[in-house]
């Protein structure tokens, strides 16, 4: 049988499908309720990181992480008092999907609230 290159282009997200292509990602959301602005925020998990120059009080950034490997997430930011804060959060693993929410709070620290699954 002969497929032709119209067929080939209806079949191949169902290919896809079936070859188990699943990308596992993570909403990640970031706010500021430290009081003050922030500066140098770096969100680091495993395998890469990402973060912002600037976050006002109140102010929420967004990110769409994916995992790879294990460790522990880590949150970096400056205060408005020019103090360096280093909080250390959640064990993530590979796999893991769903949302982490991140709120920054005054005298450097932060509640983590993840729904992640599988869990570690």
């Amino acid at each position: 049988m002969k497929l032709g290159c119209k067929t080939f282009v209806f079949l191949l997200p169902g290919l896809l499908a079936a070859a188990g292509c699943h990308s596992y990602q993570v909403e990640t959301t970031v706010e500021n309720r430290t009081g003050a602005a922030i500066q140098l925020l770096e969100v680091d998990y495993p395998s890469a990181s990402f973060g912002a120059n600037h976050l006002a009080a109140g102010e929420t950034v967004h990110s769409r992480i994916q995992i790879r490997g294990s460790g522990v997430l880590k949150v970096q930011y400056t205060a408005g008092d020019g103090r360096t804060a280093q909080i250390d959060g959640p064990q993530l693993a590979e796999r893991q999907e769903g949302r982490l929410e991140i709120v920054l709070l005054p005298a450097g620290k932060a509640d983590f609230r993840p729904e992640l699954t599988p869990q570690p």
